[in-house]
């Protein structure tokens, strides 16, 4: 006969009920998809192993912005895209527009907030950004789109490194086929105003001695050449060179953090140096300026001057600097 008697058996019982349900929670949250990344946890450039293994999770949008920079469109998206990309053409959607006369600046926020929510991005997804990775020109698509969700305050971004050629370069990697067609939501922008720089903030600069970095090709920058939309060949005075060209390698990878600092010593901007403004003509290829420094080194107080050179070179007051005169 048991020595166990019914009160003592019931409360065995009882525990042993309790740690059968214990584990079979423990199950059933160890099942659940893994949460939306904190911001801190989310890495700026991500690789074509990432895309593969977290393409389908529920909060990850491929943003997929092939232009006709990189020979991209919507027809070649629809010939072939990563599964799951929704496609918005970087010049023509919207994510630039002309104010003041000066073209490629950053559209009212209440356009963009529309722009994104249309593409079925919300304010809780993980935004990966898929340029096509023809070149440094045409990889600037992606970091002035990545800098543009950073300006609206989302801060769950990145950058397929080596774009859509990367994820292409592999045969073996599953190929969409067809337009896309998101189910729109509603995104709202937190808009981050001190990531922007204007004329006035870069005279400023000028006069401060802070740091001003020119993005440009190096003939422009000497005044050897210029943009068609510009009204003055030059640089603004004191400002150093930077080329575009050198932050990625001819496939569309990103430079390593190493080389971004042998760049910027070599210009003659060291780690102490703050608040650096990055320019170009109208703020694309400045844009891969301000990435290789706040992303990629992490100097979080770079700013962008969006109107560059086309807007700088209008203002007749304003000086202009021509290397060798």
């Amino acid at each position: 006969m048991s020595q166990i008697d019914s009160p003592q058996r019931g409360r065995l019982r009882a525990a042993g009920e309790a740690v059968l349900a214990a584990f079979f929670l423990l199950g059933a949250v160890l099942a659940q998809p893994s949460p939306a990344p904190a911001a801190g946890s989310v890495e700026p450039l991500v690789d074509v192993d990432w895309v593969k293994a977290n393409a389908a999770r529920d909060d990850v949008r491929l943003l997929d912005i092939r232009n006709k920079i990189g020979g991209g469109s919507a027809a070649v998206f629809a010939e072939g895209h990563i599964p799951g990309s929704v496609y918005s053409d970087y010049l023509r959607d919207g994510w630039r527009s002309k104010r003041d006369g000066v073209p490629g600046q950053l559209p009212p926020v209440a356009d963009l907030e529309a722009l994104i929510g249309g593409l079925g991005i919300g304010n809780d997804d993980h935004v990966v950004i898929v340029a096509a990775g023809a070149s440094a020109l045409e990889m600037g698509s992606a970091t002035r789109v990545y800098w543009t969700f950073k300006v609206l305050g989302h801060d769950a971004v990145s950058i397929l490194d080596g774009g859509y050629r990367a994820y292409a370069a592999d045969p073996s990697n599953p190929v969409a086929r067809g337009p896309s067609s998101p189910e729109a939501t509603i995104f709202t922008a937190d808009f981050r105003p001190e990531m922007i720089a204007d004329r006035n903030d870069v005279a400023a600069a000028m006069k401060a001695g802070t740091v001003l970095i020119d993005n440009r090709p190096t003939a422009q920058y000497l005044g050897q050449s210029s943009h068609p939309a510009a009204q003055r060949p030059g640089t603004i005075p004191g400002a150093v060179s930077v080329p575009e060209s050198q932050l990625t390698d001819d496939k569309g990878r990103f430079v390593s953090s190493g080389r971004v600092s042998e760049l910027l010593q070599a210009a003659g901007v060291g780690a102490e140096d703050e608040g650096a403004i990055t320019f170009c003509n109208t703020g694309h290829w400045a844009s891969l300026g301000w990435f290789a420094q706040s992303e990629i080194l992490g100097r979080k107080n770079v700013r962008l001057y969006d109107g560059s050179m086309v807007d700088w070179t209008a203002q007749k007051d304003l000086p202009i600097e021509v290397k060798g005169q």
